[in-house]
């Protein structure tokens, strides 16, 4: 994970090593034809986990 740690911020509530070797064989894998995935699912997920800031009209 330490490699991790520089390539972006990280936050409480992203997925640790442990838990993403649980969750990545749920998730579709790459495509055998056409183009590789650019889109890294893990950091999708985090995003997902993290709390959306919502303005209210005050």
């Amino acid at each position: 994970m330490a490699e991790r740690e520089k390539q972006a911020k990280r936050y409480p509530t992203d997925l640790t090593d442990g838990e993403w070797e649980i969750v990545r064989p749920f998730l579709p894998a790459p495509p055998k034809r056409g183009r590789n995935p650019t889109t890294d699912l893990r950091e999708v997920l985090n995003a997902c986990n993290r709390p959306a800031l919502v303005v209210l009209p005050g």
